[in-house]
């Protein structure tokens, strides 16, 4: 009886951070990141454009229209587990293959998580690379509590239910000590910036972080009160993350 064959090595999944903004890849990744970024030719990626845009970014060698560039699904959380397997396929038959964000870190505040853990699940080899993420650039920078934190991604877009919540953020906050993370639409920026205002207290440190590794970069922590009586930092369409400590 002869014995079985030995099966295809799988691929490795490797998790490529990309920019937060406009800036040259040495400013934000280290060159074993790029390198390996480089001999990638399969990419799983939130939006097939802005990862081709990223690729060049990254000084990629190889022609983009020869390179497999697949998205995730629409809703990821609820995709068929054969939809998130095809786009494992090449790691499963002994190709690597980079996963790619719309901005920064890969399923971190991100649809990716769902193939990554199907990659577990799969044995397929998982590799973080170092990279950018807005959401510890920001914590870091903001001299808020860096033990005990929560990101909450978008709050709720009505007024009444955005005020709401962000009071009940601040009394969380208060009662735990906790750091509060939250991002908004780029364009609601302003206004989610006058709501903290008006909807919490004095007291309350505020952290504002725009355009993170760029050369624009903006990320100051004042008080509520002090905020309220300074002139307000330009944040209409610029990428912007707000901390909050009670």
């Amino acid at each position: 009886m002869n014995a079985a064959e030995p099966s295809t090595p799988t691929g490795t999944l490797y998790l490529v951070p990309v920019a937060l903004g406009d800036a040259p890849w040495q400013s934000f990744l280290p060159q074993q990141a790029q390198a390996i970024a480089a001999r990638l030719r399969h990419f799983v990626v939130e939006t097939a454009r802005s990862a081709r845009a990223h690729l060049k970014q990254l000084d990629f060698p190889h022609p983009l229209r020869d390179t497999d560039v697949r998205e995730l699904p629409a809703d990821p959380a609820n995709a068929p587990e054969a939809a998130i397997d095809a786009l494992l396929a090449p790691a499963l038959a002994g190709d690597d293959i980079g996963l790619m964000s719309d901005a920064g870190c890969p399923a971190v505040a991100d649809p990716g998580a769902r193939l990554v853990a199907r990659a577990h699940a799969l044995g397929i080899r998982v590799v973080p690379l170092v990279g950018p993420s807005s959401i510890l650039l920001g914590l870091m920078g903001s001299g808020l509590n860096g033990q005990s934190f929560a990101f909450h991604g978008y709050l709720p877009v009505a007024e009444a239910e955005r005020d709401e919540r962000i009071r009940a953020l601040e009394v969380e906050s208060r009662t735990q000590q906790r750091t509060q993370i939250f991002i908004e639409t780029p364009y609601r920026n302003e206004r989610m910036f006058e709501a903290l205002l008006r909807a919490c207290r004095p007291g309350t440190r505020l952290c504002v972080a725009c355009d993170l590794s760029t050369s624009n970069e903006f990320l100051l922590t004042r008080s509520v009160g002090d905020w309220r009586r300074t002139a307000k930092p330009a944040l209409a369409k610029r990428p912007t993350l707000f901390l909050l400590l009670a």
